[in-house]
């Protein structure tokens, strides 16, 4: 089995989260393999610009998730660990990378986001990040 590093972002604005259709018609986040001696945090940031178009910055951590799948191309099982980061957009403008294999994607409200989402891990972090951004945004109002 091949292991791979990920990383990735729940990014929000206001009550929208970001997520997007990709080539299997799978509704996802943006993550990516770390590598070329780059760190987690890098390489969410950038899969969420080069994926989406959307800049966004980092609040904090918000767990991890992992998932296997049979690689065609390899003929071996992989096993993706994923580092999710909870991120923040200033606009809920975002251009989808079709190049990149994405077919459609923006931001939805939570509600709706959590019902369009293909996987429960995917479902679960969402709700916990979204927890997560509004304690930070609520402290931030306090400040």
């Amino acid at each position: 089995m091949i292991f791979r590093s990920c990383a990735g972002g729940i990014v929000f604005y206001g009550n929208k989260v970001l997520i997007m259709k990709n080539e299997k018609n799978e509704w996802v986040l943006p993550k990516g393999v770390i590598k070329d001696d780059k760190i987690s945090t890098e390489v969410a940031l950038d899969r969420v610009k080069i994926e989406c178009d959307v800049d966004a910055r980092i609040l904090s951590t918000a767990g991890q998730t992992s998932y296997e799948f049979y690689s065609i191309s390899r003929q071996k099982p992989v096993c993706n660990e994923i580092i999710w980061y909870v991120m923040e957009s200033d606009s809920d403008k975002c251009n989808i990378n079709k190049e990149e294999g994405f077919k459609d994607g923006g931001f939805y409200r939570i509600k709706d986001a959590l019902d369009m989402v293909t996987y429960s891990q995917d479902k679960s972090i969402i709700n916990l990040s979204f927890q997560k951004y509004k304690s930070f945004r609520k402290e931030q109002a306090n400040i």
